[in-house]
């Protein structure tokens, strides 16, 4: 293995596994940190975890736990991946868990940049940019664990760790790898051991991925990852190559968790030609509304592919925590989810499409699997996975930002072979 990634959701771990399967390296993601060697034949090992929104110490422990696994299968690089728009809190986690990445690594810097062209998050001046508004206009503001209010990747980054933030800024990037690297060079000698980088296209995260050719850590969105590859293949270490995906006509449900404003589109423009169950929280807290009667909901309408979502505005999503404490009811729908997936695969249903991070790992955790194949991009940032070591399903694990709005359809039919 020769680069270990860690991811702290599983929409974020199948996004990067999916950069670097493109870029030609033989990509596993797995599922929490294994308790095995791992994959003799895999070059880029992305290890998908579940600290995003997490206490800070425990994200930390996990994180490292995922490092010092990674170490042992002999990797010579490490790329901490986070979401592109950067979700966390004023406390965490993306900081501390940097930190404490560096520290293990005992490297001096480590860039930030979370960017991802293909679906419009750009970085200037340490800004962050979705598409043509900034991240705190972007709806993200409003996002039920991570509300995202201030798009200066430094300011935030700095309430969240112990020193000073540095800047690589765009005209200094356009100039290319070079003056890259002696940016982020003189960002380290002035202490500073976190360096956001700006970037605009790709042709900018190819010559970022260039510059920190020897950084042990690098960090960032799943576009980060795009120009790593390229750094082992000069070298002469690529050479498996992806290997083959098997699809399959198994019946097919969607499960979405999110309520971004992605995920609302894409509900409302599936729900225009398949049959919805709309999960209300007061009712999964009461239990009036259980797993078993979503699983029973499904199997009534199979041949219909139905929905299942929680995927609601940001109003009545406040309003439910509210009344019964934003914790509770989280953990009460991931639960919900988690169940409703693994009765959907007893029930024979071997596709399944799923909006969220958070519901996407509920859904991966409730079928025991423990790494998962990455198989054709559904849409950018989106592959199509096989699961392996639980209950046989192909899976598309979408963060509840990406994604056109057909996504749903499209997922179904790339995991069907059409």
């Amino acid at each position: 293995m020769l680069l270990g990634c860690i991811a702290d959701d599983f929409t974020g771990a199948s996004d990067v596994a999916n950069a670097l399967s493109k870029g030609g390296m033989s990509t596993v993601q797995f599922v929490g940190v294994p308790k095995d060697s791992g994959d003799a034949g895999c070059e880029a090992g992305v290890v998908a975890l579940k600290t995003r929104s997490i206490p800070v110490g425990q994200a930390v422990e996990t994180s490292l736990a995922a490092l010092a696994w990674l170490s042992a299968q002999g990797c010579r690089q490490f790329l901490f991946k986070y979401c592109s728009t950067f979700d966390s809190t004023p406390q965490g986690n993306i900081g501390p868990v940097a930190e404490a990445l560096l520290d293990a690594l005992d490297a001096p810097v480590a860039v930030v940049c979370p960017v991802f062209p293909a679906t419009g998050r750009t970085l200037f001046m340490g800004h962050l940019f979705v598409r043509d508004r900034l991240l705190s206009e972007s709806g993200m503001e409003k996002h039920p664990l991570n509300p995202m209010t201030d798009p200066d990747i430094r300011r935030w980054l700095r309430r969240q760790t112990k020193g000073e933030v540095g800047l690589v800024p765009y005209a200094v990037v356009r100039q290319g790898p070079d003056a890259i690297r002696r940016g982020i060079d003189a960002e380290a000698k002035a202490g500073r051991r976190l360096v956001v980088v700006d970037a605009v296209a790709d042709e900018d995260l190819y010559a970022i991925g260039s510059a920190v050719a020897e950084h042990r850590l690098v960090t960032g969105g799943s576009g980060i990852a795009i120009g790593l590859p390229e750094n082992f293949r000069r070298q002469g270490l690529l050479g498996r190559g992806t290997g083959g995906f098997a699809t399959s006509a198994a019946p097919a449900a969607v499960l979405s968790g999110s309520c971004s404003i992605a995920s609302r589109g894409q509900v409302a423009e599936y729900l225009k030609r398949h049959p919805g169950l709309a999960v209300d929280p007061d009712a999964v807290m009461s239990g009036k509304l259980t797993a078993a009667n979503a699983v029973e909901f499904v199997r009534a309408r199979i041949a219909d592919a139905p929905i299942v979502y929680s995927t609601a505005e940001p109003a009545a999503v406040e309003a439910a925590q509210a009344r019964h404490g934003r914790d509770a009811v989280a953990e009460a729908i991931e639960r919900f989810f988690g169940r409703v997936a693994a009765g959907l695969v007893a029930a024979g249903v071997g596709r399944i499409a799923v909006g969220g991070g958070e519901t996407s790992g509920a859904v991966v955790t409730a079928l025991e699997v423990s790494r998962l194949r990455i198989g054709p991009e559904i849409d950018p940032g989106v592959p199509a996975l096989r699961a392996e070591g639980g209950k046989p399903v192909l899976l598309a694990l979408k963060s509840g930002n990406f994604g056109a709005p057909d996504f749903y359809e499209k997922a179904l039919r790339v995991m069907g072979g059409q």
